[in-house]
């Protein structure tokens, strides 16, 4: 990635605040845990289970617990991470150095954050006997516990991210239950408090997280390509390259120029963006000669542009992600490193995803890729400096939500596929093609781009509980696979999380509001209004997409990874008979 990045200026915050944000809570936390919490629950029943483990250890666990410590001692983690690094160094097609620097770099890190916390927190060991050798560290955290889930979690996720076939997900599960039992052994063995193993694995994750989104993010595998070069590439004609200038500098623009020049397209054209030309000249190059291939070298925002002018044209598009949010790119399971991405695209399949086109007062009828919608997410969008977006990336919206928090919610009847309308208060209506947001946040996790139909979300938390309710039910989504309820067809409804979020799913899609509000389509803010209106137009989009070799599997999004048909939620659909198009003044949870 390239300086003005987005995903790259995102990654320097996590590894540049992450990790002394997580030293310094886990020295706030030690230091709570030995003085003001020590007499609350549950930290006052700590030593209540250290001497329940005690009072009940016997031969059969006491040499299994011994194994599992020696797992994760000092001397076998250093030596499993040095073979380890060395063996993917040594992989014969082609070193994995970011591989290599995500374990050796984690082990590392999760070491020194466990020195440094050791250093300002004094917690003795439990009042029970010991079964091993206790070091001259505090209790707190659990450097066991901690380096465990540093080796043993960093290779379940290389496994999951770089190996094929069907037993990858059973080995990589195996890895990740070693760090618990080592976890139960320091229990039983005498050695830690509960909220020490809880620290270290804390300290742990925390460490893989980071350096796995520096590290691995960027450097996903591409599928080797398959068959002769000329069947992989895009057929004989011209190409044209759209570039935003500021997403892909000069240095970019060489890279991406020479991966085309691999690729053997010598037909290229390249143009420029510019605020009053979100797509550059791409109008009058499709007009004067065919185009075969058209590769976006953006954001959302010009991808969307350039998906005005291609739905409908049979022209393939090639997305190189080099915007803030690259949530099309995302969705469709592309490498968010643009040269990998590109390289995937040249070397993948054409396939057809569907676009929607919205209207409504006060702007013309457009099409978008990734989501439409009104409310808080609008007012997120259009309140956010382009300066801070440009150095912070995504995380820049973030500061613009938490001033929107307190906004009022938004009085609208929502009618779908032409249907009885629904009259809600919520703080923001989505209409979504996909539905990941950035770190995997699943906002409409039946959302697939290829289906034929909106997904809808209407979220309206209440107060500080709702929020927190919902966001712990979107995060637990994006920690569990979705799982399809069965087919379905038509309009369906759901709500979850206290009534905080309620799904809904159709072809077309039309929101009236009470008073005008701030609208926004694929991330762009648009003129403030109180209509808007969605209709599908399935498969209009021809996208190059990686290529599936036998035995892989897609992500979710992508076209070939779930069956057509899909399940809908139908508990809680609510059709009010008598409504008229005009909003109701009693909220809906």
């Amino acid at each position: 990635m390239t300086r003005g990045s987005g995903p790259m200026a995102a990654r320097r915050i996590w590894l540049l605040l992450v990790l002394p944000v997580n030293v310094a809570l886990l020295m706030t936390v030690g230091r709570s845990v030995t003085g003001p919490l020590a007499g609350y629950w549950p930290l006052s029943a700590e030593d209540g289970v250290n001497r329940f483990l005690a009072a009940h250890r016997g031969a059969a666990a006491t040499w299994a617990t011994e194994w599992f410590s020696l797992l994760a001692s000092t001397q076998v983690v250093t030596s499993l991470t040095l073979v380890c690094v060395l063996a993917l160094l040594l992989v014969p097609s082609a070193p994995r150095w970011a591989d290599a620097g995500f374990l050796a770099g984690s082990v590392a890190l999760q070491s020194a954050m466990f020195l440094l916390v050791t250093m300002a927190v004094e917690r003795p060991r439990p009042g029970v006997p010991h079964l091993d050798l206790a070091p001259p560290t505090s209790s707190f955290p659990s450097g066991h516990v901690g380096a465990s889930v540093a080796l043993y979690g960093g290779l379940a996720v290389i496994t999951l991210v770089r190996v094929r076939g069907s037993w990858r997900r059973p080995v990589a599960a195996i890895l990740l239950l070693v760090p618990l039992a080592v976890a139960g052994s320091r229990l039983y063995r005498g050695m830690h408090h509960p909220s020490d193993v809880l620290g270290g694995l804390f300290n742990g994750a925390v460490t893989l997280a980071v350096l796995g989104t520096v590290l691995l993010a960027a450097h996903r595998r591409a599928p080797e390509p398959r068959g002769t070069a000329s069947a992989a590439s895009p057929r004989a004609g011209r190409t044209v390259v759209v570039r935003h200038p500021h997403g892909c500098d000069a240095e970019l623009a060489d890279r991406v120029r020479a991966v085309l020049d691999r690729h053997g397209i010598a037909e290229q054209r390249w143009i420029l963006t510019t605020e009053e030309l979100p797509c550059g000249e791409l109008a009058a190059e499709l007009a004067a000669e065919p185009v075969v291939l058209v590769v976006v070298c953006g954001g959302d925002g010009t991808v969307r542009a350039c998906a005005e002018l291609l739905a409908g044209s049979g022209t393939d598009l090639a997305v190189v992600p080099c915007g803030t949010g690259n949530l099309l790119a995302r969705n469709l399971g592309l490498a968010l490193d643009p040269v990998t991405a590109l390289e995937q695209a040249l070397s993948g399949d054409s396939h057809g995803i569907d676009v929607g086109r919205v209207q409504g007062d006060g702007i013309e009828p457009t099409r978008f890729v990734v989501m439409a919608g009104v409310g808080f997410d609008a007012a997120m969008v259009q309140d956010t400096s382009p300066r801070l977006k440009s150095r912070l990336g995504w995380a820049a919206y973030v500061v613009s939500a938490l001033r929107h928090l307190g906004d009022p919610g938004i009085r609208l009847t929502i009618r779908l596929d032409g249907g009885r309308p629904l009259r809600r208060r919520a703080r923001m209506a989505v209409i979504g093609n996909v539905g990941v947001l950035q770190g995997g946040l699943p906002l409409l996790p039946q959302a697939r781009a290829d289906n034929g139909r909106f997904d809808v979300v209407l979220f309206a938390p209440e107060g500080p509980s709702g929020w927190l309710a919902a966001a712990a039910h979107l995060t637990g989504r994006a920690l569990r696979k979705p799982v399809s309820d069965g087919p379905g067809a038509g309009a369906a409804a759901g709500g979850t999380a206290g009534g905080a979020l309620e799904y809904f799913s159709a072809t077309r899609v039309d929101i009236h509001c009470a008073a005008p509000q701030p609208r926004e389509i694929d991330g762009d803010g648009i003129a403030s209004g109180a209509r808007l209106s969605a209709e599908i137009e399935p498969g209009a989009l021809r996208v190059r997409l990686p290529r599936v070799l036998p035995g892989d599997v897609r992500p979710a999004a992508l076209p070939a990874a779930l069956p057509a048909a899909r399940g809908r939620l139908r508990d809680g659909a609510d059709e009010d008979p008598s409504a008229d198009p005009s909003p109701s003044l009693a909220p809906h949870h």
